[in-house]
């Protein structure tokens, strides 16, 4: 049916979900029926990168359109500075409501509110412009007040709501399946946000605009029956990772450094890892199963023929990979993302081969409801691919992303790798066939996808690919350099007053 009123949109991300793992693309094992029908009615975007790590960063670039350079929110705390725009404050000029189911870890700027505000004692502060509807991120009071009315045992400090589990023992100890959580599926944490979510979508009057915020597979690892077991732990892909950690930790000094620390490097216990992978998987299709009921109920109360919906991850996870656990780095599974676009106003069915980036969405949420994009904007609108005209000519031939390692808190990584807090960086640019990373202050990497796709050997230093690797550095800074932040670079001052003449995006 035709769009027949004023155009919906719904926002989904779940957090921490690897590229490949939809059946879609033909994943080996997970199975993802209900976003597979939803790209099969839009736009698959094969392709797709988080433009920075952990959820903090990466989330400023999502709903700013801005790479981290620009932004500066470099880490899970850094505040994001109050100047910028993002697509909630956009929408709500049109006069929309922009709600949100879950939470965006937008560290407030701590400049203009006072010194007792709640949200500077957290990385977790909605983002400016939202109206939350149901809050969770690591304190999930309203989940955990639903489960205690409801008579279920919850835990002192509601930061562990999401570690409860039964007695008895675990996988890797004897038992047979890996331990469930110790809710029912239709309790945990992710039926409740979407079943908050639902009762919006049937309750709201006009258009809306809804984020709705899932926390899975993000760990801990743990699923509710049956979907802790869903998946057998001794079925699941292996790892690609060197013989030992400290062999991976030889291809670079800051890699060395990462598995140095206890929370980032991946048990040596492979029935351990292979239980988490596993209960990874079963948390991913959870999270199918619910977005399959969320769509259900567009339909069901007539909003599917206007709604556009999106569906998007902040990054990806290590899993074992490199002996990493968690998401950092250079490695492309804490980066490739899935995307997918569901247009009510376009054909659908298309899997889209070109590079597109997580800054892209702000524009192309803009663009489908006819609003203007802002200059801040890095991205691009998908617009193109939704209506099948296909790539502009000027559309970007690699994707890009930005790890920021400075911990203000602790200077363990300047002490080991002797640097400056401002020197604890890497930006990556990475092709079909080359990757290059580029460290503020240490050796650089370069990759050659084609001969080595799992990255295990740095050409930097090989004279076959040295004139690769200049070619590859001239990239990056010009990159760099034509997305300088460039708010007011478009307007000069004149006899005749201000004229502007904004450029065309690259």
């Amino acid at each position: 049916m035709p769009r027949t009123g004023p155009l919906n949109v719904l926002f989904i991300t779940a957090d921490q979900w690897r590229g490949e793992c939809l059946s879609a693309l033909g994943h080996p094992m997970v199975k993802t029926p209900h976003l597979d029908a939803l790209a099969g009615e839009g736009v698959l975007f094969k392709n797709h990168f988080a433009n920075a790590a952990p959820c903090g960063p990466s989330r400023a670039s999502l709903h700013t359109g801005m790479y981290l350079q620009n932004h500066r929110s470099g880490t899970n705390g850094t505040p994001l500075d109050s100047r910028h725009t993002n697509w909630a404050k956009e929408v709500a000029k049109a006069g929309y409501d922009p709600v949100l189911f879950g939470y965006t870890d937008t560290s407030i700027d701590p400049r203009g509110v006072d010194e007792d505000d709640p949200w500077l004692r957290t990385y977790e502060g909605p983002l400016p412009g939202i109206r939350p509807v149901v809050m969770m991120g690591e304190r999930p009071q309203s989940w955990v007040d639903w489960l205690d009315a409801r008579g279920f045992e919850t835990p002192g400090d509601i930061r562990y709501a999401y570690s409860m589990r039964g007695p008895g023992p675990d996988y890797e100890d004897g038992a047979a399946v890996p331990k469930p959580s110790l809710y029912p599926v239709e309790a945990d944490d992710t039926t409740f946000l979407v079943e908050r979510c639902m009762d919006y979508i049937r309750s709201v009057q006009g258009p809306f605009m809804a984020h709705l915020s899932i926390l899975r597979p993000h760990p801990p690892f743990i699923a509710p029956e049956p979907y802790n077991a869903m998946y057998d732990p001794e079925d699941v892909p292996g790892f690609v990772r060197a013989a030992t950690p400290e062999e991976e930790g030889a291809q670079h000094p800051w890699l060395a450094h990462q598995l140095s620390r206890k929370l980032f490097r991946a048990p040596a216990n492979e029935k351990k890892l292979r239980r988490l992978k596993a209960v990874y998987y079963g948390l991913m299709s959870e999270v199918d199963a619910a977005i399959g009921r969320v769509i259900a109920c567009l339909k069901e109360t007539g909003h599917w023929d206007d709604t556009l919906v999106v569906f998007t991850s902040d990054h990806g996870e290590q899993m074992g990979d490199h002996w990493l656990l968690g998401k950092c780095g250079y490695f492309d599974a804490s980066y490739r993302i899935p995307l997918i676009v569901r247009d009510p106003r376009q054909a659908g069915g298309q899997v889209v081969e070109h590079f597109t980036e997580n800054v892209d969405v702000m524009p192309t949420l803009l663009e489908a409801l006819g609003l203007h994009v802002p200059v801040q904007c890095d991205g691009m609108a998908l617009t193109p691919f939704l209506d099948g005209r296909g790539a502009p000519r000027n559309w970007r031939t690699e994707a890009h992303w930005e790890f920021d390692f400075r911990n203000p808190a602790n200077d363990a990584a300047e002490r080991q790798l002797g640097l400056t807090l401002h020197q604890c960086s890497m930006n990556v640019i990475r092709g079909p066939r080359y990757k290059y990373v580029h460290f503020t202050k240490l050796p650089p990497l370069f990759f050659d996808l084609e001969r080595d796709p799992n990255e295990f050997v740095d050409r930097s230093r090989d004279p076959d690919y040295l004139p690769l690797v200049l070619e590859h550095a001239q990239k990056l800074l010009s990159w760099r350099m034509n997305h300088d932040e460039q708010t007011l670079t478009h307007i000069a001052l004149t006899d005749d007053g201000p004229v502007a003449r904004p450029a065309a995006r690259a």
